[in-house]
C-alpha cells in the first residue's frame, strides 16, 4: 500500500487545510468544494486527511459498514443485532469522472427481481464511502444527473436505487470532497450551493515557499516512509485534536448574538435561499470546537462566512466567486454582541493547527499569487484574442452590451454526445422511445417489451404459478431521447467594418449572452477572431465559458476583414476537435456583416471556405451585424453558402421570431 502524503507536510494552503479540518470534525457542515488551477496540491491534501480520520467500528461482513451500536434498520445485508464489531480505518473512496449511475449507486439484478422476488443489490461507491470520505477530482466534469445523485445522497445521508418499481436503500453518509480547475468549467450555481464549503487555492509567488514545497516533495519520492515517519508525531496531534474536537462539538452553544450576525452576512449578501445560514452556523460552531471553545465567537462567524458564502453569491458563470471583506467586517460590526469577546487568540489561527485566512487567498500574500495573471485576463504572447499581422486602425476594447436571453439554437438531428441540454441526442436518461436487447449489462429496463418478449415461452418453460418465468434473452433495454451538450464554435469578425463603437458593444452583447445559454446547456466553446491580414483562435474549445468571455471583453478592433481566414481556421478547428472527441456535433456561430476585404476576390476565397462547412454537414447560424440604410445583404448570402441560416441581432432575441429554431434545423438538414 502507498504511504500518502502527511497532512501536516502540506506546505501554505491554510484555507484548504482548515477547511477539510472543519468536516473532519463536524461533517454536517456539508463537505468541501476545493478550485483552483492545477499542481496546487489539492488532490494531495484531501488523500492525505483519511488518515487523520479516527478509526470506524463496522458490522463483520456488512458490506455497507453498519455502524454496530446503532445498526441501520433498512440495510439491505440486515437486520443486525446490535452489540460487538471490528474496527477499520475511515476509507477515502474515489469517484472516477467516466464512472456509471449503477457504479455510483449500485446495481439491481433486474433478472431475479423478476422471476425470484430476489433483491440481489451490488453495492456502489455511495455505499464504500459510508462513513468516510468520497473525493470526486475534477467534478466540474461530471455528468450533472451524476452530481445530482451524489448530492442528493449527501444531503440526505442514504441513497436510493430505484429499478421499475424495485427500490433498495442505504445509509450513505460520508465527507463530499470534490476539486476542481476552474479554467476547464464551472458548476452550475444550484451545485455550488449543495457543497457546504468552498476554498480557492493558488500556487505561491514567495520563492522560499515554493523551495520549501519542492523540497519536502522530493523527499518524499525519495522515502515516502521516511518522510511520513518524520512527521508522524505532528499528524498525531492533528488526529488527537479531532477526536477531541468531536467530542466537544455537541457541548458547543451558539448564542443568539452569533445567529444574529450569521442572518444579518446572509442577508447582506443576499445568497439565495437558508442553506447558506444554516451552513455558516454549523462551520462556526465546528470552529469553536477545532479551537477548544464552548462559545461561538464573532470571529467565528467571520471565518465561517469566508468560507461558505463566496460561491453562493454568484449570480451567472461570469461573475468570480468572493467576499467584500470590508462590508463583512461592517455587518458583523452592527449585528454584533457587545456584551461578549469578538476574538480569541487561541482560536483556529494558533500554532498548533492550520488557521484561516479567509476563504480567499489574500491579495498579495506569500500564498495567493496575486501578481499572477490567469491567461484569459493576460493572454499568452500577447494582447487576449489579437491575432497575428493586425495591422494598424486598431481601437481599443469596447464593452459588451447588456446580455439577454436568446433564441434556442441547436444542430439537427439525433446525436449521441455527452449529456446536456441543446440538441437531440440518444442518452441514458430522458423520455423512452423504444426497447432493444441490451448490449452489455441492463442499466435501463423496458417493462413492457421484457414481458412481452418473456410472455410466448411460459408454458415452455413450465410455468406453474402466478410469477412469471423470465430468461436473460428476454430482457429488453429502454432506448431514451434525451439532449446531447454540442460544440459551439464563435468565429467573431473584429475587423474595422465592425468597429463601430455601439455596432461591436451590441455584438459583444450578443456573442455574450449566446456564451451564457452555452453555459446553461452545458456545452463546450471556442473563439476563433479574425481582422487585419489573419485569423486567430483566441480560446480553443473548452467547457469554460468565463475564459470565452474574458478574452471577448478584451478584444480588440480594426483593420482589414479576412473572412476566409476566419473561416478556414474555425474549419481547422473542428477538424482537430473531431478528432478529439468525435462524438460532440459541433454548432458554428459566425457573427459578421458578411463583408471580406484584403487580397485578391477576397468574397470568392470566402465562398469557397464556406463550402467547406456545407459539404461536411456542419450545423451553422450567420449572425448578421450589417446595420444602416443600405444593406448588402451578405450575410445571407454566407449563410447560404454555409448550408446554414441568417438571423440579425434583435431575431436572436428570446421575445422575437417564434419559427428561429425551426428555421435553422430545416436550413441545415
Amino acid at each position: 500500500m502507498t504511504t500518502p502524503f502527511p497532512f501536516t507536510a502540506v506546505v501554505g494552503q491554510d484555507d484548504l487545510r482548515l477547511a477539510l479540518l472543519l468536516n473532519a470534525v463536524s461533517p454536517a457542515v456539508g463537505g468541501v468544494l476545493v478550485r483552483g488551477e492545477k499542481g496546487t496540491a489539492k488532490s494531495t491534501a484531501v488523500r492525505a486527511l483519511s488518515a487523520l480520520l479516527p478509526e470506524v467500528a463496522v458490522v463483520p461482513g456488512c458490506r455497507f459498514s453498519c455502524d454496530p451500536s446503532a445498526p441501520d434498520p433498512g440495510c439491505p445485508d440486515g437486520p443486525h443485532e446490535s452489540g460487538g464489531g471490528t474496527a477499520r480505518p475511515a476509507r477515502m473512496v474515489e469517484l472516477p469522472v467516466g464512472a456509471s449511475e449503477d457504479r455510483l449507486v449500485g446495481a439491481l439484478d433486474i433478472e431475479r427481481a423478476l422471476s425470484e422476488g430476489v433483491k440481489a443489490f451490488e453495492p456502489g461507491l455511495l455505499a464504500d464511502a459510508h462513513r468516510g470520505i468520497l473525493y470526486v477530482d475534477e467534478v466540474n466534469l461530471l455528468h450533472d444527473h451524476l452530481v445530482d445523485l451524489l448530492l442528493d445522497a449527501a444531503a440526505m445521508g442514504a441513497s436510493y436505487v430505484e429499478r421499475e418499481g424495485v427500490s433498495v436503500r442505504h445509509a450513505a453518509r460520508f465527507l463530499l470532497v470534490g476539486t476542481m480547475n476552474p479554467e476547464e468549467g464551472e458548476l452550475r450555481p444550484q451545485l455550488l450551493d449543495r457543497f457546504g464549503l468552498t476554498v480557492e487555492v493558488a500556487a505561491s509567488r514567495e520563492p522560499d515557499l515554493r523551495v520549501e514545497v519542492v523540497r519536502r516533495r522530493l523527499a518524499y519520492d525519495d522515502d515516502p516512509a521516511g518522510f511520513a515517519a518524520r512527521w508522524a508525531e505532528e499528524e498525531a496531534a492533528v488526529r488527537a485534536r479531532i477526536v477531541a474536537a468531536r467530542q466537544l462539538l455537541p457541548q458547543v452553544r451558539l448564542g443568539d448574538g452569533a445567529l444574529r450576525q450569521i442572518a444579518a452576512t446572509c442577508a447582506a449578501f443576499e445568497v439565495d435561499g437558508m442553506r447558506a445560514d444554516i451552513v455558516m452556523a454549523r462551520t462556526a460552531t465546528a470552529l469553536a470546537a477545532w479551537a477548544g471553545r464552548t462559545d461561538v465567537l464573532a470571529e467565528d462567524v467571520r471565518q465561517a462566512a469566508l468560507l461558505a458564502l463566496p460561491h453562493r453569491r454568484r449570480r451567472n458563470p461570469f461573475d468570480a466567486p468572493g467576499l467584500d471583506e470590508d462590508k463583512l467586517d461592517e455587518t458583523l460590526e452592527q449585528f454584533g454582541d457587545d456584551d461578549g469577546p469578538d476574538t480569541d487568540p487561541d482560536g483556529p489561527d494558533g500554532p498548533d493547527g492550520p488557521g484561516g485566512g479567509g476563504g480567499q487567498p489574500p491579495a498579495d500574500g506569500p500564498d495567493s499569487g496575486g501578481d499572477a495573471s490567469t491567461p484569459a485576463e493576460a493572454g499568452e504572447g500577447g494582447e487576449a484574442g489579437q491575432p497575428a499581422g493586425a495591422g494598424s486602425g486598431e481601437r481599443s476594447p469596447v464593452g459588451s452590451a447588456e446580455p439577454f436571453r436568446t433564441k434556442v439554437l441547436s444542430v439537427p438531428g439525433i446525436g449521441e454526445g455527452a449529456a446536456g441540454r441543446r440538441s437531440r441526442a440518444r442518452t441514458e436518461h430522458g423520455r423512452t422511445t423504444g426497447a432493444r436487447r441490451p448490449r452489455g449489462a441492463l442499466t435501463k429496463l423496458h417493462l413492457a417489451a421484457t414481458v412481452q418478449a418473456a410472455a410466448p415461452h411460459q408454458r415452455a418453460r413450465g410455468r406453474r404459478g402466478p410469477g412469471l418465468v423470465v430468461r436473460r434473452d428476454d430482457l429488453r433495454q429502454a432506448s431514451r431521447e434525451g439532449r446531447e451538450s454540442n460544440l459551439v464554435l464563435f468565429v467573431v469578425d473584429a475587423s474595422g467594418s465592425m468597429a463601430a463603437r455601439q455596432r461591436m458593444g451590441a455584438v459583444k452583447g450578443a456573442v455574450l449572452s449566446l456564451l451564457l445559454d452555452a453555459y446553461q446547456r452545458r456545452d463546450k466553446v471556442g473563439l476563433v477572431t479574425f481582422r487585419g491580414s489573419a485569423a486567430d483562435v483566441a480560446l480553443p474549445p473548452t467547457s469554460s465559458v468565463d475564459a470565452a468571455a474574458a478574452r471577448l471583453e478584451s478584444l480588440p478592433t480594426g483593420g482589414r476583414t479576412p473572412l476566409a481566414a476566419g473561416l478556414l481556421k474555425a474549419h481547422d478547428v473542428l477538424r482537430v476537435e473531431r478528432l478529439r472527441d468525435p462524438a460532440r456535433r459541433p454548432l458554428v456561430v459566425v457573427v459578421t456583416d458578411g463583408r471580406a476585404t484584403g487580397g485578391p476576390e477576397p468574397l470568392l476565397l470566402a465562398s469557397r471556405a464556406a463550402g467547406l462547412f456545407a459539404a461536411d454537414g456542419v450545423a451553422s447560424v450567420v449572425v448578421d451585424c450589417e446595420s444602416g440604410p443600405v444593406r448588402l445583404g451578405l450575410a445571407g448570402k454566407l449563410a447560404g453558402e454555409l448550408g446554414g441560416t441568417a438571423v440579425t441581432l434583435d431575431e436572436l432575441r428570446a421575445d422575437s421570431i417564434a419559427g428561429l429554431v425551426k428555421d435553422v434545423q430545416r436550413r441545415a438538414a
